[in-house]
């Protein structure tokens, strides 16, 4: 089975993609783990799918309870083991900045011994990965700071209800010459699926994947209940 790592900077939609890798991999058949390794976004994190995805059958390791917003360590044995289970397919998800490949860099060891895919996630709209010159920074810094090798880039360019094919195609672009530089991966570019019908699948030869809105703001939670 194998070791996925989503990583991505603030805004880039990582934990999104998580989310629906985790259930493509489990609708595949394969028993899943996801793990919630992001310690710096307040708002979107695939802990708050938890309840959801013990539904679905699929593990969410996080911390709990009243300790829902709490730092990593206090469940670091957890993620060991998990990193560690070969019998699983595990998903970390990591915030996309030092803080987070210093937290990543902690399971360095059983990483490199299990083998892994590492992602990086961008969004050409967002402060920090907006050219080409400045994903190709993000990819050195993560570097860097992991000692792990990013092997395949997604571009998730998107700006919510103001996305088009135009901003899309543009993010692409960028992302791809990104790839080409370092010599990455890079097919599939993702879309949520209420902006499906305005951005057209197959953009300048990638794969389109389409995305459901999962992890919802605070206040909008409050909105969906009626508050």
């Amino acid at each position: 089975m194998k070791l996925y790592i989503i990583i991505g900077a603030y805004g880039s939609g990582k934990s999104e993609y998580s989310i629906h890798l985790a259930r493509s991999l489990k609708a595949r058949g394969e028993t899943v783990s996801l793990v919630d390794m992001d310690v710096v976004n307040p708002y979107f994190r695939t802990r708050d799918v938890r309840e959801v995805f013990a539904q679905e059958g699929i593990e969410v390791i996080a911390p709990e309870g009243h300790f829902s917003h709490a730092d990593l360590p206090m469940i670091s044995p957890r993620i060991m083991g998990a990193i560690q289970n070969s019998n699983r397919t595990v998903i970390l998800d990591v915030g996309g900045d030092p803080a987070g490949c210093r937290t990543l860099g902690r399971f360095l060891d059983p990483i490199n011994h299990r083998g892994y895919h590492l992602q990086l996630v961008v969004n050409t709209s967002r402060p920090f990965t907006a050219n080409p010159e400045e994903i190709s920074a993000m990819i050195t810094m993560l570097e860097s700071a992991s000692k792990m090798k990013v092997n395949e880039l997604i571009c998730n360019t998107n700006l919510m209800e103001h996305t088009n094919q135009e901003l899309v195609e543009d993010g692409i672009r960028m992302v791809d010459e990104a790839a080409k530089a370092h010599g990455l991966a890079f097919d599939t570019y993702l879309v949520l699926d209420e902006y499906a019908d305005i951005v057209s699948d197959g953009i300048l030869g990638k794969k389109r994947l389409v995305l459901n809105y999962t992890l919802k703001k605070p206040w909008e939670r409050l909105v969906m209940k009626g508050i």
